[in-house]
């Protein structure tokens, strides 16, 4: 089962989303306080199953909430999760194809609403 996982950093609290096989779906920005980021985590689980898809490397622009997929400078394809406020609330690590970031993206929308909450630190 997925869980997301809190950790404390230097400059506060971040979350990851970890998948039944232990990998990291996701990762969230720091937050200054834990109750923020379980707050993030709250809008990760809210967000997720309804937010549409915009493929940035196909010009098209979606209402928030919504999974921007994108390209970054190393040429890996990364999705990002954006809040309906458009916060962006989790984002991806590099993939080396598109369909293996639309895989990401499914899995956190099948996986984040019912993931426990773990304390890593």
């Amino acid at each position: 089962m997925a869980k997301f996982v809190i950790k404390k950093v230097q400059a506060g609290y971040t979350f990851h989303l970890v998948a039944g096989n232990g990998e990291t779906i996701g990762t969230s920005e720091a937050y200054t306080t834990e109750a923020n980021c379980r707050n993030g985590i709250a809008s990760v689980k809210n967000n997720a199953g309804s937010a549409e898809i915009e493929d940035q490397t196909l010009n098209e622009t979606k209402k928030n909430p919504k999974f921007e997929i994108y390209k970054d400078m190393a040429s890996k394809f990364r999705f990002r999760l954006k809040a309906s406020n458009g916060e962006k609330i989790l984002a991806s690590e590099g993939y080396s194809s598109k369909d293996a970031c639309k895989n990401g993206i499914s899995s956190v929308k099948l996986n984040a609403s019912n993931a426990s909450i773990e304390i890593g630190y």
